[in-house]
């Protein structure tokens, strides 16, 4: 019982975190070129599963109250699902591989370019091409040439105090 409690805990801490970085930083966060802070935790689903679920809430709670209402909360939710999965499973089978993070790094910058960048076609009228290349650079920036090497150094240096405090 009190791990189930610890990681409820743990996915209403990610989920609180997630939603506070991308609404403090508003102004970059939406948009067709949108650098969201928060999207470095999406390396977070190489450590557990229950990230999964606590980034996808913490964007839901972002896109509510976002500028682009239901479309994103809908599709930016989705759109973060699909890749938090899909880093997960990355971990999941290859984890002893080298350049695991990498690699689930890149799945962000696809699902959110293709996804975001076809809502902000369709319903914010942004050209479709110019659209997907905006939202995957700005994707790139943050989870891959930021996120990688801060996911790696605090790994490295505070993954067992970590999985102390959560477990």
């Amino acid at each position: 019982m009190r791990q189930n409690s610890k990681k409820i805990a743990l996915i209403g801490l990610i989920a609180a975190l997630y939603a506070a970085l991308t609404l403090t930083f508003g102004f970059i966060s939406y948009g067709p070129i949108q650098f969201r802070i928060a999207e470095v935790m999406t390396l977070l689903p190489l450590l557990g599963s229950e990230y999964i679920i606590a980034l996808t809430l913490g964007c839901f709670l972002a896109n509510i109250i976002g500028p682009y209402g239901v479309p994103d909360i809908v599709f930016g939710t989705l759109a973060t699902f699909i890749s938090v999965y899909l880093v997960y499973i990355t971990g999941k089978y290859m984890k002893d591989k080298k350049g695991h993070v990498l690699i689930a790094s890149l799945w962000p910058t696809i699902v959110n370019a293709i996804i975001i960048g076809g809502m902000l076609n369709v319903f914010a009228g942004f050209p479709l091409a110019l659209s997907i290349l905006q939202v995957g650079f700005g994707q790139f920036v943050v989870i891959t040439i930021l996120g990688v090497p801060l996911f790696k150094i605090v790994n490295e240096k505070y993954s067992k105090m970590l999985k102390n405090l959560f477990s």
